[in-house]
């Protein structure tokens, strides 16, 4: 008979603050564990409504990381995949709202039998039924559940209601690992331990215990302020872990694995510690750290940098990520410079951003800001400024291409303008039926589409230097989708006549995935339909980052 596989779990949960690297703190231990020999299946569940994050402003919360199976999830999950190395995909991402409208669906179908359907143990059951059908369909020797939010709102108690219960259940299979942030104000000058201990106490009013805390603050915790974490949080001293700011997030596993925190895991939850194979993220941790000999720039021109008075990285942090990726491999310095779309509608550029090394139009959606996005392409064009443009960058790179060469001088993407005489971009008519239906979660053309590379094109050339990227034989690539608008086939041929190269078509549909311009023409001008930013990874740069960064430093 066969016997299921026992598997662990461990919760991690925030305190104090949002945006404590608790994402980044899970995909270490995992990282971790997996090093290890476990194999290892993370879960994040959120707080908010929305059945994924799919239609919320990147301002809102941040870059919506998209999956190889099409999920819209939120940016954890990138981390997941670049700390794993491994795909994630709709069983990793789960939503209060996924939550509820499954509960209710299940209500409305009598699944209940006449039961009056409750918080507890209905919504609770739901959480605790995705976390077992994750363990199951990854055979999962070690789950990490990451909680979203802080402990003490609202929204995510029955989380920590289900991690209660579990841990009641099962407690020599669950441990629960509390990140928590310890200020050191600068008229004191010294860290204080206050708040952590509140956030604790709100985890003891929920009935649970941690099993570690992991201390974010600036510098290592000293011996005193373990002692008082331990004494007002019934702990062990030896239990309190420092999560130190570091240079490069890239360090912390190995900052966690030096203060013994993946055996001393493995220890609570009975399972044999083996030393963790950590040299392929060591080398790549020495490039990151290396002394670089070259040193770029590159303009970023994007609509979601703003948010009041303060600038955002995270609205972009796949991108960021993955120039950081390549960068790293190549060994060159990239300083970035972020400009606001809509300030390069009025401006000089070449007062504005100067003559950078490199220029990328990310993506966007929508009229704000993307005339500037179009100058901008078109600036790059003229001056020979290496180029790269994703997704919305792609599209209006082939605007600004249509009214500067082929003089459609109102050619346009119809998301923008839709009676344009020129609707170079549009809406393919399996789009055109969702809009009028206002259908606008879960249905653009979403995750992994393969593509046919043409052979003597930049593309080709840059995917063959990498064989996880292509297979070379059929010429075959893949890259993740997050768009509905798409490059209008009627006028491909006179975008070719005029120089425009068409260098990738999609196996389904065929539509335009990759256009470029010759190296004749220009020393890199690409854009790409897909997104090659969310396949980046650290010990696997993505080549068409690879490609670009080696232009802009030339």
């Amino acid at each position: 008979m066969h016997t299921a596989k026992r598997t662990r779990y461990i919760f991690v949960s925030g305190g104090v603050i949002s945006g404590i690297g608790k994402g980044t703190t899970a995909a270490s231990i995992a990282l971790l564990l997996k090093a290890s020999g476990y194999k290892i299946a993370p879960l994040k569940f959120e707080n908010y409504l929305n059945i994924d994050a799919g239609t919320i402003n990147p301002i809102e919360h941040g870059d919506t990381f998209l999956c190889e199976d099409g999920t819209e999830a939120d940016m954890d999950i990138g981390t997941y995949e670049k700390f794993l190395n491994e795909n994630m995909g709709k069983d990793n991402f789960v939503t209060m709202g996924q939550i509820y409208k499954t509960v209710i669906d299940k209500e409305r179908r009598f699944e209940y039998h006449g039961e009056d359907v409750e918080a507890i143990p209905h919504i609770t059951n739901e959480i605790i039924s995705r976390i077992k059908s994750l363990a199951q369909k990854a055979n999962a020797d070690i789950v990490v559940i990451e909680l979203g939010g802080t402990a003490g709102e609202y929204q995510n108690v029955f989380y920590y209601e289900a991690s209660r219960i579990m841990t009641l259940k099962n407690p020599q299979d669950v441990i629960h690992i509390h990140v928590t942030y310890v200020p050191t104000p600068n008229h004191l000058g010294e860290p204080k331990t206050k708040p952590a201990q509140l956030s604790v106490r709100t985890l003891n009013s929920m009935g649970i215990q941690p099993d570690f805390i992991i201390a974010r603050s600036e510098k290592y915790l000293d011996q005193r302020r373990k002692d008082r974490f331990a004494l007002f949080c019934n702990m062990m001293p030896s239990d309190i872990i420092s999560n130190p700011d570091m240079k490069s997030a890239y360090e912390i596993p190995i900052m966690l694995h030096d203060q013994g925190l993946d055996k001393k895991i493995l220890q609570k939850l009975n399972l044999p510690a083996h030393p963790p194979k950590l040299n392929n993220w060591k080398k790549f941790l020495e490039k990151v750290k290396s002394k670089k000999n070259k040193e770029i720039e590159i303009t970023i021109v994007g609509k979601y940098f703003g948010s009041g008075d303060y600038q955002l990285r995270d609205a972009y942090a796949a991108l960021f990520d993955a120039i950081n990726h390549a960068s790293c491999y190549l060994e060159i310095k990239t300083n970035t410079m972020w400009v606001d779309a809509e300030k390069a509608e009025n401006k000089n550029l070449e007062e504005l951003i100067g003559k950078p090394d490199g220029i990328i139009v990310p993506i966007g959606w929508g009229i704000r800001g993307a005339e500037g996005m179009i100058k901008t392409a078109s600036y790059a064009r003229e001056n020979k400024i290496p180029y790269l443009g994703l997704c919305y960058g792609m599209q209006l790179a082939v605007i600004s291409f249509a009214r500067d060469i082929l003089r459609f001088k109102d050619a346009n993407t119809t998301e923008n303008d839709e009676k344009t005489k020129h609707p170079v971009i549009h809406l393919i008519p399996s789009q055109k039926e969702l809009m009028k239906r206002r259908s606008y979660g879960g249905t653009m053309r979403l995750g992994a589409w393969e593509a046919k590379v043409e052979k003597n094109t930049r593309a080709y050339e840059l995917y063959g230097k990498h064989k996880d990227f292509i297979n070379k034989e059929k010429g075959l690539t893949s890259e993740r989708h997050r768009h509905r608008y798409e490059f209008n086939d009627k006028y491909a041929e006179d975008f070719e006549k005029a120089g425009l190269v068409i260098s990738a078509r999609s196996t389904v549909e065929n539509l335009v995935e990759i256009i470029e311009l010759s190296k004749e023409k220009h020393p890199f001008y690409l854009g790409t339909q897909g997104h090659p930013e969310y396949k980046s990874r650290p010990l696997n740069p993505h080549p068409i980052f690879l490609g670009f960064i080696e232009a802009c430093k030339k």
